[in-house]
């Protein structure tokens, strides 16, 4: 029986690598001159994976005890440099991997944000793609002059007009208007139209004055869990990134969720894969465990999900539940679930260090013929569409070595990834396979 063939990406930062990681804190070397995601993305791209993706935050976090010092001590949130900066340095050293790059609706311009993207997605030849993301820290408000952050519902409202604008804008340009005619005319005026959009929270005229990109627009990724989030990421993206949470009937159910909503908003389910979040450990140990932590690595767990929940857990008894009164200001749906499995009986410890490494539900810990054998019972059952590989620690050389050099080619060997591109831009080669 035909197995289900699915994606691959990479899932990183614009920081530094491995730092966590004791054994291995010199990885990477001066990881700001980009030298070492050059070298990251070429051997991506010699493996066939679709994508590199690259998240992004927007502050030095005071969430964690209130105060500075967690957050750069353990190199969490920062320090971060800009991803999108980096994405024309990486499409100038490979030539087929897609290069996803993470920016706020909530602090960029829509406008801005459009030209920005059309001019990625043109200097890559069409390999651009945008994480859509609706920031959630407090810190990060107060440095774009806020007193505090729109509740989460009025986060994503904002981004779908924005959105909305966004895709209007870069629609301002029809086919063909670039004519470049012996007669002396380069654009097509009647092709050229302004968008007029006014919104609630957005108005922009128009239209767009870069030249129409490859793809047309970025593709559009979105890692939403909450209903609202759901929508936002039925409506527009092209992906949608997923943890495994407790396994495969969760998954499947999430999958059928969103495709029913993608339907809803009139689009084919096809076109909106699913990326799961896949932490792996390559062992040849006979009975695999994942590592524990030292008290320096759980502080940095601990202050990295303060920040990421917006609350400081700091407060809270590690080796009690989690209150069932905490109030997440950030991304409230892992809230939700920490605090399920408080009502089964699960610590705040026990909770983090899931969180941190994955429930490993689908047995994604173990020699990579035991690995692979379980990545594509899993996709099997689900149906797909793709997986997100990285590791807790964002990924050292140990980690990238057994994903490229073991993982990817025995997944290759079964048949069920790409051994070579089958389009020149990101979206050719997200709808085929």
């Amino acid at each position: 029986m035909a197995h289900t063939r699915f994606h691959l990406g990479y899932f990183t930062k614009f920081g530094p690598p491995a730092w966590r990681a004791e054994t291995d804190r010199t990885f990477g070397g001066d990881w700001w001159d980009g030298r070492y995601f050059v070298d990251l993305a070429r051997r991506l791209e010699s493996r066939y994976f679709d994508f590199l993706f690259l998240e992004d935050s927007l502050n030095v976090s005071r969430t964690y005890k209130s105060s500075m010092e967690g957050d750069l001590r353990h190199a969490i949130y920062s320090p971060k440099n800009d991803p999108l900066q980096l994405l024309p340095f990486l499409a100038a050293s490979t030539e087929r991997l897609g290069l996803i790059g993470t920016a706020s609706t909530t602090f960029y311009p829509p406008y801005l944000l459009a030209r920005l993207f059309s001019t990625l997605d043109s200097l890559s030849g069409g390999r651009a793609g945008w994480n859509m993301v609706t920031s959630s820290e407090t810190d990060a408000a107060l440095n774009f002059g806020m007193e505090s952050m729109p509740p989460p519902i009025e986060r994503y409202d904002r981004a779908d007009e924005f959105v909305d604008l966004a895709k209007a804008l870069w629609g301002s340009w029809e086919a063909g208007a670039v004519v470049r005619d012996e007669a002396g005319m380069y654009s097509d005026p009647s092709k050229v139209k302004p968008v007029d959009f006014v919104g609630k929270y957005h108005r922009s005229r128009g239209p767009l004055n870069t030249a129409p990109s490859p793809q047309g627009y970025p593709v559009l990724g979105q890692a939403g869990a909450s209903d609202r989030g759901r929508d936002f990421a039925a409506k527009h993206a092209d992906l949608v990134f997923a943890l495994t949470g407790n396994g495969i009937e969760e998954m499947k159910a999430l999958r059928e969720d969103m495709h029913a909503r993608a339907r809803r908003f009139g689009r084919d389910p096809r076109e909106l894969k699913i990326f799961w979040a896949a932490f792996v450990n390559i062992t040849d140990d006979p009975t695999p465990k994942k590592r524990g932590f030292t008290d320096a690595q759980f502080e940095a767990i601990v202050a990295w999900w303060s920040t990421f929940f917006d609350l400081d857990l700091s407060q809270f008894d590690l080796d009690q539940p989690v209150p069932d009164d905490a109030s997440a200001l950030g991304h409230t749906s892992m809230m939700t679930q920490l605090k399920q499995w408080g009502r089964d009986g699960m610590t705040l410890r026990e909770g983090l260090t899931v969180l941190a490494l994955g429930s490993d539900e689908l047995g994604l810990v173990g020699s990579v013929k035991q690995v692979a054998s379980n990545i594509v019972a899993a996709m099997d059952e689900v149906g797909g569409d793709g997986l997100m590989l990285l590791s807790n620690d964002v990924g050292n050389e140990q980690f990238i070595s057994s994903v490229v050099d073991q993982l990817v080619p025995e997944l290759q060997e079964l048949g069920v990834v790409r051994t070579s591109y089958s389009g020149t831009t990101l979206r050719e080669n997200l709808r085929n396979l």
